[in-house]
């Protein structure tokens, strides 16, 4: 029992001991996400993927319409047209899905693909960043919020880390 008592005693001396030296560590708090996807080198490589695939979403609103007229001449022409031209309509209407269905997809593939990218790119280069915010702000932590549950807003590094890493990489 005394041996029991004796280990708790430690135990409990060992992490009062802990206590002041955690105490002492500065911490700084960023909203990463927010941070990456507001930085002006993300904002304008987005810009420039909404321009390279505006091309292809044209052509998607184009298709769909399209869809869309043939569907509404389906409707029109009931009745009115023989049985193989109804059918030859309806395949039209069906192939026009099909490849409508596959613009979607592959533009939507596509696009997140290359923003994906974008993203990583700005992630990695961000990590370097936050060693030179950590350094200048004294801090020994930076924690991200998704796993936060509450911390003050005087510990947010977001702004001043999205301003490090606009002047360390300007947008071209």
């Amino acid at each position: 029992m005394r041996f029991v008592l004796s280990a708790v005693a430690t135990c409990v001396l060992g992490l009062m001991s802990v206590a002041p030296a955690m105490a002492q560590a500065k911490t700084g708090v960023i909203d990463f996400q927010r941070a990456v996807v507001e930085t002006a080198e993300f904002k304008a490589a987005y810009a420039r993927l909404e321009a390279q695939y505006k091309p292809k979403q044209d052509a998607l609103v184009k298709a769909q319409q399209e869809l869309q007229d043939l569907e509404t001449q389906i409707r029109a022409s009931q009745g009115q047209l023989s049985q193989a031209g109804t059918a030859e309509l309806q395949a039209k209407a069906m192939r026009k899905q099909t490849q409508v269905e596959r613009l979607q997809m592959d533009l939507q593939e596509d696009f997140e693909a290359d923003r994906d990218r974008a993203l990583q790119l700005t992630s990695t280069r961000f990590a370097d960043v936050l060693k030179k915010v950590a350094e200048e702000k004294q801090l020994d932590l930076i924690v991200d919020t998704t796993a936060l549950h509450f911390s003050k807003t005087t510990l947010d590094v977001t702004d001043a880390a999205i301003a490090a890493y606009n002047a360390a990489h300007p947008a071209k």
